[in-house]
Parts: structure tokens; sequence; C-alpha cells
């Protein structure tokens, strides 16, 4: 196989590596980049639990090639808060037990994330269609929907206040 120069930004960081021409993005993230938020599942895009942000668009990174993310911005669940801030959407999840095992949350809060910048102000019916791609087989969805309809409330009320 040949190998591929990739340049992208991860996380607000500009990287640069080399990737097979076939490589999937998921292994370049865990193996090449260190970036072990999102998880290898399912490997046929059924799951989410791969969920990053690329250039805007939440995708499956078990199902786009390296090469496809050449010069994008990308952004996993390492990119969207920290140990000591955490994202309004993980302390969401954490205060309204949206997570158990959390193989799954990874992707589950990136997703959020994207759907919550598309939708400031869902539905319930509206999250539970936006997540619908994402699965989890731990807690049912009843408390991650609690979680995100919460994040959404916290991230318009502080951008009411900021007004």
């Amino acid at each position: 196989m040949s190998k591929i120069h990739l340049k992208m930004k991860v996380n607000g960081k500009q990287v640069e590596t080399l990737a097979d021409s076939r490589e999937l993005l998921i292994h370049v993230l865990r193996e090449e980049l260190g970036i072990t938020g999102p998880h290898i599942g399912c490997e046929t895009s059924h799951c989410g639990a791969c969920t990053v942000d690329m250039d805007g668009k939440s995708v499956k990174s078990c199902t786009v090639f390296a090469a496809q993310a050449n010069g994008a911005d990308v952004t996993t669940i390492e990119g969207l808060g920290t140990p000591d801030e955490l994202h309004v959407l993980q302390t969401m999840f954490k205060e309204h037990h949206g997570l158990q095992c959390g193989f799954c949350t990874p992707g589950m809060i990136t997703r959020a994330y994207r759907l919550l910048q598309e939708n400031p102000d869902p539905t319930e019916e509206e999250v539970r269609f936006g997540m619908s791609g994402n699965l989890c087989r731990c807690t049912g969805y009843q408390n991650i929907v609690k979680a995100i309809l919460a994040a959404a409330a916290e991230m318009n009320a502080a951008k009411e206040a900021a007004q």
C-alpha cells in the first residue's frame, strides 16, 4: 500500500502524519495520533462510537478514509473540554446519568455537540431523531436525551446572559 502525507487540524492543533491510502480515520486518530476518545465499535457505521466532528459535520470515523480528512478540521471528545473544565454537554451527561459504561459516550457527546450547533433549542423528538445514529447498549436513551436538553437550556441561557 502506498503512504500518503496527511495534514489536518485535530482538536485545534495542526498535525501531520503518514497513513496508508486505505487507512481509516479512526485508526489514524487512535494509533498514529494517540487520540483514544473515539472508539472502534461496529466498524460499519451503525453504532456511532467513533463519531467525530469533521468540518462542521458529524462523521463516523470508522467509515471515513484518512485521506478524506486531509486538510480537514476534526474535533473529537478531547477537543470539547478538559478534565478541569468540562464542556457543558460533558457536565450534563454526568449530572443526568447519561452514561453507564462510557463506551458510546464520546461519540454521543460529539454528535450532541453538532446537533446543538445545528439546532440550539431542540425538542425531545428532535434530539431523539438527531441522535438516532448513535447507539447505547447500557443506559437506554431517556437520560441521554435529558442531558442534551439540559445542555441546550444551559447553553441558551449563557448566550442570553452574554447579550
